[in-house]
């Protein structure tokens, strides 16, 4: 059932999982949250390490904004309208949701669900403030934050990559700036400056986490 087949069989709240059921059922997989400024190049460091780790999937996510050019349906975003996004949100039907210059993002829940309990690690690659709220309900994922070399490198890029007017790059500069004093909250903190570099520190960190002896609640042990 694709996602808008889920939205036209909503059912109770009821029906579905609470949060704290999702991480930390033993021999489970981890839920990774990878997250930093727009810009920062995380599509491309996450596409490396997808391919060079095994057992590591990436939950797509539903949003309300347009559809970029070269992006496909299902593969990068799961795209919806307002009234679906709304209708997905009424039915606790996402772990986490964020709005974002004017556009709704989040995170469908039952996907991520089914890979954990079959032992595969997911990775979210989410806006901060979603990010955030994961980190208040699900306390056994590992938080990423990807962060640029320099604020001038990430507005190099916004500006290189042509998508936006520069009305609608100047919000993510400011909003990166807040989010760059956020990264404190997070486990890891990776620098892209280097591609390579950075999908190895990464790759560690998957491998580390795999390792790590977990409670049965899903909390690292201290």
């Amino acid at each position: 059932m694709n996602i808008q087949e889920t939205v036209r069989h909503v059912k109770n709240k009821s029906d579905f999982q609470r949060p704290h059921d999702l991480v930390g059922t033993t021999g489970g997989g981890n839920l990774f949250v990878f997250t930093g400024p727009s810009g920062v190049g995380k599509g491309t460091v996450r596409e490396q390490l997808l391919l060079q780790v095994p057992s590591l999937v990436r939950s797509v996510s539903v949003t309300t904004r347009a559809q970029r050019p070269g992006e496909q349906e299902g593969v990068h975003y799961f795209f919806l309208s307002v009234e679906q996004f709304e209708q997905m949100r009424a039915a606790n039907q996402l772990m986490e949701w964020a709005e974002f210059a004017d556009c709704y993002y989040g995170t469908p829940k039952q996907w991520v669900e089914n890979q954990l309990s079959a032992g595969v690690d997911v990775l979210l690659e989410i806006e901060v403030q979603g990010a955030k709220q994961i980190m208040q309900r699900f306390p056994g994922a590992v938080l990423i934050f990807v962060s640029p070399p320099s604020f001038e490198s990430l507005r190099e890029r916004l500006v290189r990559r042509n998508t936006e007017t520069s009305e609608k790059i100047a919000l993510r500069l400011a909003k990166a700036q807040q989010e760059l004093r956020e990264k404190y909250l997070f486990h890891y903190e990776v620098v892209n400056d280097n591609i390579e570099e950075a999908v190895l520190n990464l790759a560690y960190i998957v491998y580390a986490e795999r390792c790590r002896i977990r409670t049965s609640s899903g909390e690292p042990k201290l």
